[in-house]
């Protein structure tokens, strides 16, 4: 559990840094203010020096021929210099215009004030260093950012200062006589120093990351902002498949066939992580879709006994995996008979165990407490045990639903497998008998991804062992704030059932989609609570009306070579942020304060 409190910490201080970049305001939006900015700005500051109408006229002329400029700049880079670029739309373009235009300002007015008392050329000097400000910050930005290379994020940089600042110029060289050939060579040297620098100090935090890790710090930002902003998983999982190694994957399938209706339960020892599209994160989903279009019914994919030291590394990894589980379903030998549920529950752990034919169906939880994700150790027990009992195997999962904001130190091992013993026994003592199945799905449409429910919606699977009911519920979600499984499990009993379990199938998809202290919200932090039971209710007698006699087959199956990255992999990659903006800190300060040195003696001979 701290491992994965770890990895969501590192992961969410990463997606921020993105975030703050591309959490901008509408185009319209910034049009407006760009307008008001340059002509507000412009104005302001040829009044201060020149209370008169004339400054008046000159600071607005100057402020529309600013915007039109800036707008006609940035149209130019968008779809000329960076015309291939996907990140550089026309809105992110103005976007960086304005806030280049505010920095801009800084130096603007400070030195019209300045400049009414000590003379206009101070005005101008300042206007001159605030150029060269705005052409080292737009250079720093479109050098890391930019994906169409550094010479056209180069030209991208310089294009828009240039441009604007012509109409200042226009007024400093005819209304006050300054010296055209001196600003030009003020700009042209400007111009060089903010370039060069800017690559200095990004060759100085990519060289950060090839030393630590062997990984350019900033083609890994430019493929983790392609992700964030575009959805974009291609090049983030490049890395991840270089840097992962190949395992050999077990998945458990646990197939149900009534007449006209079929269901199964699916689970995979892979991690569905670690966030939004990128490796097995979609795993759940993609599997359920894919095994119901090829076989029909409801598939639902429950979490394994696993943590984010399994999780694959690219789209093709899951394809492999889903190929193969589809591939393979058909070898499953079925089996006429099952035994009710049993329950044990000691301590803060609850052990729910089913036997079909020779094959256990078993489950953890901690809820109330906190249930993250659980040992390999673990399952590996529960099978060896199930096995010494005469079973074929046993299929265990991790119930995954119920986390709580409180520090909880996590179940001991030795009590997990104590529980889980005894429930397997009972179980494999129980009578076996012939039992009926039904299943249905639903796809709430009221909740999305940013809510914290997965594309996979949420699969309820009934079963019916002479007269008791069960209800296994699977939601497509990462965990479930604490209590509300109690509520669940007490609506599917007031609608008929005797006994239930609620499944969360850990699904990444959710994080890294909203910002917050876990990057992502558990089902029914932000859902509406009386809705979201209203869909278990109508999914859960859906499936109980489905019920039918049924035979279930069982099937574990290995995947071979399937490339995977571990958690401390997954780790280094979202830490690599942090590490470069420390490095970056530590080196903006000297680098650009020697560049604005060495600009100001150069102005201070103008």
């Amino acid at each position: 559990m701290a491992s994965e409190n770890s990895l969501n910490k590192s992961m969410s201080s990463a997606i921020k840094h993105y975030s703050s970049l591309f959490f901008l305001p509408s185009f319209r939006k910034t049009l407006a203010a760009l307008i008001i900015v340059c002509i507000g700005g412009l104005s302001l500051s040829t009044a201060i020096l020149s209370f008169s109408a004339d400054g008046f006229f000159y600071g607005a002329f100057m402020g529309i021929s600013a915007f039109i400029l800036a707008f006609l700049s940035d149209y130019l880079v968008t779809n000329v210099i960076l015309r291939k670029d996907s990140i550089f739309v026309m809105r992110r373009t103005a976007a960086l215009s304005l806030f280049c235009w505010i920095l801009w300002l800084a130096f603007i007015i400070p030195g019209a004030i300045l400049g009414a008392f000590f003379g206009y050329l101070l005005w101008v000097k300042l206007c001159l260093l605030g150029f060269a400000a705005v052409t080292t910050l737009r250079a720093v930005v479109f050098l890391s950012t930019s994906t169409v290379g550094p010479r056209r994020g180069m030209l991208a940089s310089i294009v828009h200062p240039l441009l604007c600042i012509a109409p200042l110029m226009v007024y400093w060289i005819v209304v006050n006589g300054v010296i055209a050939e001196q600003v030009a060579f003020f700009l042209f040297v400007a111009s060089f120093l903010s370039l060069a620098s800017a690559n200095l100090l990004v060759s100085i935090i990519d060289r950060l990351g090839r030393k630590s890790y062997g990984i350019p710090a900033m083609s890994l930002f430019r493929a983790f902002m392609l992700n964030w902003v575009l959805g974009e998983n291609a090049s983030i999982e490049q890395y991840f498949e270089k840097m992962g190694e190949d395992e050999d994957v077990e998945v458990s399938t646990l197939q149900f066939a009534a007449a006209n209706a079929k269901a199964a339960i699916i689970v995979p020892l892979v991690h569905p992580g670690p966030f939004k599209n990128i490796g097995s994160s979609l795993l759940p989903s993609l599997m359920k879709h894919a095994f119901e279009t090829a076989f029909g019914g409801d598939a639902c994919v429950p979490l394994g006994i696993l943590g984010h030291e399994l999780d694959l590394a690219s789209q093709s990894q899951n394809q492999k995996i889903i190929n193969h589980v589809i591939t393979s379903a058909s070898h499953a030998i079925f089996s006429e008979k099952a035994t009710p549920l049993i329950r044990v529950i000691e301590d803060s752990v609850t052990v729910s165990c089913q036997v079909f034919g020779d094959e256990a169906l078993l489950s953890f939880s901690l809820a109330p407490k906190t249930t993250e994700d659980l040992p390999q150790e673990l399952g590996r027990f529960v099978r060896e045990a199930a096995k010494k009992l005469g079973l074929k195997d046993a299929i265990v999962i991790n119930a995954h639903n119920s986390i709580t904001d409180i520090s909880e130190s996590e179940a001991p091992l030795d009590l997990l497998q104590k529980v889980a013993s005894d429930c397997l026994e009972k179980a494999v003592g129980s009578p076996q008998k012939t039992f009926e199945a039904g299943a249905a799905t639903v796809y709430p449409e009221a909740f999305s991804l940013k809510d914290g429910m997965g594309t996979g919606g949420i699969t309820a699977i009934a079963v019916k062992v002479d007269d008791q009911k069960v209800a296994y519920l699977v939601i497509d979600g990462n965990n479930m704030i604490s209590g509300l499984r109690e509520k669940m499990i007490s609506t599917l009993i007031s609608i008929g059932y005797d006994a239930a379990e609620v499944f969360t199938t850990d699904t990444h998809a959710v994080n890294a989609v909203v910002l917050g202290r876990r990057g992502y919200h558990p089902v029914g932090e932000v859902m509406d609570h009386a809705q979201l039971l209203s869909y278990i209710k109508t999914v859960a007698l859906t499936a109980m009306e489905r019920l039918k006699p049924s035979t279930s087959g069982a099937l574990t199956l290995t995947v071979k070579n399937v490339r995977v990255i571990g958690q401390a992999r997954i780790e280094t990659l979202s830490v690599l942020v942090d590490q470069a903006l420390q490095k970056a800190k530590g080196i903006v300060v000297p680098l650009f304060g020697l560049e604005g040195l060495l600009l100001i003696l150069l102005l201070a001979i103008f």
